[in-house]
């Protein structure tokens, strides 16, 4: 690992303009953030890592989209990469996407997987369940698949967040080229589902028990959704997903709503084309924050540490082709003004997450990523 440290204060990042859904775009001012900061390698040579997980013994579990799983302890990487781990279709946007450690991980050792599974043909998002010994995955299960299967290697979703009581959400993307199944409650594409451990669909789910709609489907009209938080704090489930050529979105999600893609949207078709005249409808959620050009979302935290009380309450984004990290600063729920923050590092940005030491890591994309820590400088 590279012996590295680089030292940046926030103040010179650059400080842009947010657009707010409904409102004039609230200027960020430059200087608002006094936060200096270094960014030190923990781990480098990975083969596209895709998300990070943290272990109660302070170990952490790198997912590579190539479909392994690498642990680091103690600064660390392990040389082999964790056993057990299913097959996944590892092409395109396809790959290992999350794993997240089960409510009760220090009774019962479970994980929750979700990857792309399939064949060029008929493909799709999966979730399994596992055992974890700290070095291999045992007694994996799969609990639920995404249906119809596509033909299509990308818009996968893949994330997945738990709610207090228990019961997980999951991102579904839109499979690209089947974006009208968004809008469809008989697909789980462009959804998030809400399931139980074990993958059943909850009784208390929005659309259990109407005609024609799946029992496991919590919110629709999405896109490709690479980021999903519960926020215990506020209550909150914040996602965010990709546009197409613009209409990049972070939503407040909430039971039942639809959030209207590809009805309205703020981006064009890659070919020129408008994708749809309209921007909202009735009975659509609006985004709380919308990026117009687009910047590839990936990844997404709020900040709840001791390291940087400035950034407190604030939402991160990373981005793929902005390359760089969007602070959303936080104002009593509303986002009011936005900062570029590690742009000088060069790098899409495929994760971000705040560690249980209070400081932010950078998951780095494709062949040769890295994780990254930012801590305040010294």
């Amino acid at each position: 690992m590279a012996n590295l440290v680089r030292k940046f204060s926030a103040l010179a990042g650059a400080a842009i303009a947010l657009s707010l859904t409904g409102a004039a775009p609230a200027a960020a001012e430059q200087g608002e953030t006094a936060a200096a900061y270094e960014i030190v390698p923990v781990a480098e040579g990975l083969d596209h890592p895709w998300s990070l997980t943290f272990m109660p013994d302070g170990s952490m579990l790198i997912v590579e989209l190539s479909g392994h799983i690498r642990v680091l302890r103690d600064g660390v990487l392990a040389d082999e990469p964790v056993a057990g781990v299913p097959e996944v279709y590892f092409k395109s946007q396809g790959g290992l996407f999350d794993v997240v450690l089960d409510p009760d991980f220090a009774e019962n050792s479970l994980v929750y997987l979700s990857y792309a599974h399939g064949t060029p043909k008929s493909n799709g998002t999966r979730v399994a369940r596992a055992r974890f010994d700290g070095a291999a995955l045992t007694d994996l299960t799969v609990i639920f698949d995404a249906k119809p299967a596509k033909a299509t290697p990308v818009h996968y979703g893949g994330r997945i967040a738990f709610l207090p009581d228990a019961t997980m959400l999951v991102t579904i993307g839109d499979g690209f080229d089947y974006r009208e199944e968004a809008q469809n409650l008989g697909s789980h594409l462009g959804k998030i589902v809400r399931i139980g451990r074990d993958g059943r669909a909850l009784a208390d789910n929005p659309f259990v028990g109407r005609e024609g709609a799946l029992p496991e489907i919590w919110s629709y009209g999405h896109r490709n959704q690479q980021g999903l938080i519960y926020d215990a704090e506020s209550g909150r489930v914040y996602e965010h997903e990709h546009g197409a050529q613009g209409g990049d979105e972070i939503n407040v999600i909430e039971p039942g709503k639809n959030y209207g893609w590809p009805v309205i949207t703020r981006g064009i078709d890659y070919s020129g084309a408008r994708i749809s005249p309209f921007r909202e409808y009735e009975g659509m959620v609006q985004p709380i924050v919308d990026w117009t050009p687009s910047i590839a979302p990936s990844g997404m935290t709020i900040y709840r540490g001791d390291a940087f009380p400035e950034w407190q309450g604030d939402i991160f984004v990373g981005a793929l082709a902005a390359q760089n990290v969007h602070r959303v600063k936080m104002e009593n729920g509303e986002p009011a003004g936005e900062e570029v923050l590690f742009a000088e590092l060069g790098k899409r940005i495929r994760d971000v997450r705040t560690g249980p030491d209070g400081y932010l890591y950078l998951v780095t994309d494709g062949e040769g990523g890295s994780v990254l820590k930012v801590m305040p400088a010294r």
